[in-house]
């Protein structure tokens, strides 16, 4: 049982160890973008070596899928070059015959330092309609001279390689109608604001009435106030005229 125990820990130990490299390859991301639009993607390096430093990243772009825009991202400390490359096929880009596209983008002078990674950032397009996945062939230099050549292919249900490439899948766009059910869609605050009006001119109806009933009281009692003036009045002419008949 003992040594037992010792061969599964050491079988365990050297998976571990074969697993190491792959889990730290360069890689993409965002894994995934829509076909026939632009993206920007990140291209990150991590350094796997103790003793040495990243000096050189080279990324092929893909010919069976030409891009006809790409652009990278400045990077503090490092030079970037973009090459050309004449199309087998040339192609037609917003009514424009393309006989060439970029092949490869190549970052140099700076350093990506043990235990560290580093990203480096491109717009790319217009992504190809009729592809579920771009392969990126990526090649990293140490300035030790080591060169490791992420450049396997993965394939669908198999085992990942040990130096698998970049791969950007793509996945169909949204339908366009589906962005726009909810313009045509009339708010539901329409009909709170419906309500709310409804509310007001109720409020104003109430308020015309309270406003009337208050002029009619008020000339009610102007009219009962003259009635009265007139009536004391004379009642004092009377109460004159009987004093002086009795005076007689």
């Amino acid at each position: 049982m003992r040594r037992m125990s010792v061969g599964t820990a050491l079988a365990a130990g050297a998976v571990l160890v074969a697993a190491g490299p792959a889990a730290a390859h360069v890689s993409i991301d965002p894994g995934e973008a829509e076909q026939g639009g632009y993206a920007t993607v990140n291209f990150k390096v991590p350094n796997e070596r103790d003793d040495a430093s990243t000096v050189k990243l080279e990324v092929t772009l893909p010919t069976d899928h030409p891009l006809t825009s790409v652009m990278p991202q400045p990077v503090p400390g490092w030079d970037v070059k973009v090459e050309q490359a004449e199309l087998d096929t040339p192609i037609e880009s917003h009514g424009e015959k393309i006989t060439e596209a970029p092949s490869k983008v190549t970052w140099s002078g700076g350093k990506v330092e043990p235990g560290t990674f580093q990203q480096f950032p491109v717009s790319m397009g217009a992504l190809p309609e009729d592809a579920d996945r771009l392969v990126f062939k990526a090649i990293q230099t140490y300035d030790s001279g080591e060169v490791v050549r992420w450049i396997e292919v993965p394939e669908e249900g198999a085992e990942e390689p040990e130096s698998p490439a970049p791969v950007l899948a793509l996945e169909p766009a949204e339908a366009a109608g589906d962005a726009g059910n909810g313009d045509d869609t009339e708010p539901a605050a329409t009909d709170a604001d419906e309500a709310g009006s409804g509310t007001d001119d109720t409020a104003a109806d109430d308020d015309g009435s309270s406003d009337t009933t208050a002029r009619t009281l008020a000339v009610v009692g102007i009219a009962l106030g003259a009635a009265g003036v007139a009536f004391g009045a004379l009642s004092r002419r009377r109460g004159g005229a009987g004093g002086s008949s009795a005076a007689q």
